[in-house]
């Protein structure tokens, strides 16, 4: 059992988390705020608590926004005593079969690619496109799924299938592109986005085409094992040209605090030091993509001379990920704020709901109660388009947003300065 005393002990029980918890902003229950969730662990490794299923469902409600971790005076790692202990519950319980297909996918990217394929073949017999919102509607309820919600869109071509593996754009660097499976099977404006600055840039592109997924799905589910097996695989696969390139770029929040934060962590919790360390010696050349273009590219004087695109206004929701984990903000307002015209909303540091596989499927009611808040302080900044360097964000707040019949769509930042670029 981890080590969930240490954690319990520390807490003072100030409260300081509970205003800014995302489930409990929509289900106010002391159980289920941080220190409830704290606590309970505290008594779980004392022997006081089974994890029975009603602790079952305590424990999968948190969204692992980190807002606690944020505001905690004691700096205590709830999202991970959480993700800790649902390790434990896929031991105990199982995992559900959907997930299972899905992480099963995920670990086998061929396979993954010819689902892919299929599903955009046979997508309109399921769903309908709506091109506003940019993503698949259901014609009917679907196992897990209902009717009227708005789904990711699904690509004829793969990002990592569109490009050849190295791509010579002048050679005033090179850089590797982690691209992340949603922007890489779904969002894939994402990465042609990031091809064509990178071209106006003038530097070399590595698609580094055995990549496999970060494990963040995995991760926040408690399916450790996938988790090991694709952590190690890209570590080992990305010390093979680590050396070779500048950089390798993230355009994904999610993805990027997983490689550089989660996977030094989870090898430290298993007692594998010699992992994290191979994972810690990574950290120093991995980015999230506006980061690394905003600080180390001209991209910021390329757009000045570019000037102010005027018929756009434009609002930025910052993801958990990004913002709370990595410290990374102010990049991706600098770049869009230089090209279109910026509004902040009243709280663009709220969660936006997406919580991982568990909220987006069997408890899609929370997520639904989350999403809804930021749409309308979205809606009230009278903006035109929703950034986010965040496909999972993307994911949420394109249905909240759907749901809502809201003016504003959404857009990740790198396929705002790839059109800022084109014009």
């Amino acid at each position: 059992m981890f080590n969930y005393t240490s954690v319990s002990d520390a807490c003072i029980k100030c409260g300081k988390c509970i205003p800014v918890c995302t489930i409990h902003q929509v289900h106010p229950d002391e159980t289920t705020s941080p220190r409830g969730f704290i606590d309970l662990l505290g008594a779980h490794e004392r022997g006081e608590l089974e994890v029975d299923k009603t602790a079952k469902d305590i424990f999968e409600s948190c969204f692992l926004c980190t807002n606690c971790v944020e505001a905690c005076p004691n700096d205590l790692p709830t999202d991970m005593v959480i993700e800790e202990v649902r390790r434990e519950i896929a031991d105990k319980y199982g995992i559900a079969w959907f997930k299972r297909l899905f992480f099963f996918l995920l670990r086998h990217r061929k396979i993954m690619d010819i689902a892919s394929k299929l599903g955009y073949v046979f997508k309109t017999c399921a769903v309908q496109k709506n091109d506003r919102y940019g993503g698949l509607v259901p014609r009917f309820n679907l196992p897990i799924v209902k009717k009227d919600r708005l789904l990711p869109s699904m690509a004829s071509v793969s990002v990592l299938n569109s490009y050849p593996e190295t791509i010579d754009h002048g050679g005033k660097g090179r850089v590797a592109i982690f691209i992340g499976c949603l922007a890489n099977y779904n969002y894939t404006g994402i990465g042609h986005g990031l091809v064509k600055i990178l071209e106006a840039l003038e530097i070399d592109v590595f698609f580094a085409k055995e990549q496999q997924c970060c494990a963040a799905p995995a991760y926040f589910t408690g399916d450790f094992k996938t988790v090991e097996v694709l952590t190690k695989k890209n570590i080992a696969y990305f010390e093979g040209f680590i050396d070779d390139v500048d950089a390798i770029i993230v355009p994904e929040a999610t993805c990027s605090a997983m490689i550089k934060h989660d996977w030094e962590i989870f090898f430290k919790n298993r007692g594998m030091p010699e992992w994290a360390e191979r994972a810690r010696r990574l950290n120093e050349k991995i980015f999230m993509a506006t980061e690394w273009l905003a600080n180390h590219t001209d991209l910021p004087q390329l757009l000045e001379e570019k000037g102010v695109q005027k018929e756009l206004l434009v609002t930025y929701h910052d993801p958990c990920h990004a913002r709370k984990v990595q410290g990374i903000w102010q990049e991706p307002r600098r770049l869009i704020g230089t090209t279109y015209r910026f509004t902040e909303m009243s709280d663009p540091n709220r969660c936006c709901g997406f919580g991982g596989v568990t909220i987006q499927t069997e408890k899609f009611h929370l997520a639904e109660a989350a999403g809804k808040p930021k749409a309308a302080m979205i809606d009230a900044t009278g903006a035109d388009v929703v950034a986010a360097e965040c496909s999972a964000c993307r994911m949420q707040l394109s249905n909240a947003l759907y749901q809502n019949e809201s003016k504003a769509v959404f857009k990740n930042p790198i396929e705002l300065i790839a059109d800022a670029l084109e014009e």
